[in-house]
């Protein structure tokens, strides 16, 4: 039995099983990366939150007899002066060293994640977009013509230091957002993108994955839950996405809340991904998304066969 925990800006999640098969899949909302744009610390109350949620992990590792654990730390640790005290209480609870991956690790995990269960053969170059709290990943892959199996392989990949938790630091004060707001929002998006050496306009598809982009599907889609089931491998139509990504930055905190696909831990930060999104889309100009539930932490795990 093996572990992979993928510990990013605003999520702890935790896969269980062998390297290409989860026997229990969960997360913990911490907001490791509070006010880490800000003060370039994390936060005591976020280590507190995440210290919690690693205690719930190391009983369900011990009750699973789980033999090899890797734990990749994201954004927020790359960022943070004090990550020294995150890596001591990590190594305390898990008995493991985080490692803290670059941003091209991080994309070329998240690549490698979600890409491994499509079900369909996607159009080439296919382009996989990862919205964390405090960076977003770009990855353009295509066949590997070396390779017997035909596999897919990340050719390009950069990570762009704006994701959801930061953005709403940064500009979406206001409850909802007011356009200037946004619009400086946009501005953030916009300049990271021109700054980016993986073009989104070279893409044939798109595979959206992590809890931003999934929310914004599974709200397009009209679904009455927040189904795994429903939305893996779900294809949305890009003119939904930006119908949602609209609505959801006119709500309030409160009002996101209420949606039915919505995690409460996400309302408040899901404005600022969404905006991330429909750039990244813009540029794109795909008809469609499709949305993989696979993602960084099925390439974690992936890494211990």
């Amino acid at each position: 039995m093996i572990a992979a925990v993928d510990c990013g800006t605003n999520t702890i999640k935790l896969f269980m099983g062998t390297p290409t098969r989860a026997v229990l899949r969960t997360s913990r909302m911490v907001r490791l990366g509070q006010d880490v744009d800000r003060t370039g610390r994390l936060a005591d109350a976020a280590l507190e939150r995440a210290f919690t949620a690693l205690d719930e992990y190391a009983v369900l590792l011990r009750e699973h007899g789980v033999e090899r654990v890797r734990f990749c730390a994201t954004s927020a640790t790359r960022d943070a002066a004090n990550a020294d005290v995150f890596r001591a209480g990590v190594l305390e609870r898990l008995g493991v060293e985080p490692e803290v991956l670059s941003g091209a690790e991080e994309a070329e995990l998240s690549f490698a994640g979600a890409v491994r269960n499509l079900r369909h053969e996607p159009a080439l170059p296919v382009l996989v977009v990862d919205i964390g709290g405090g960076s977003t990943e770009l990855v353009l892959g295509d066949r590997d013509p070396a390779d017997p199996t035909g596999a897919l392989v990340a050719r390009e990949a950069h990570s762009m230091d704006v994701g959801s938790v930061r953005l709403t630091e940064r500009h979406l004060h206001s409850d909802p957002p007011t356009p200037d707001e946004v619009a400086a929002c946009v501005a953030d998006v916009e300049a990271a993108l021109d700054a980016s050496p993986v073009d989104p306009a070279r893409a044939a598809q798109v595979v959206c994955v992590a809890g931003t982009a999934l929310t914004v599907g599974a709200g397009a889609l009209g679904l009455p839950a927040f189904d795994p089931a429903r939305i893996d491998q779900a294809v949305v139509d890009r003119a939904a996405v930006g119908d949602e990504v609209a609505r959801l930055l006119a709500l309030s905190v409160e009002e996101r809340r209420a949606l039915p696909v919505m995690h409460p831990g996400r309302a408040d930060v899901i404005g600022a991904g969404a905006v991330i999104l429909d750039r990244v889309l813009a540029r794109a100009g795909v008809d469609t998304i499709t949305l993989s539930v696979a993602d960084i932490l099925d390439g974690i795990a992936a890494s211990l066969a």
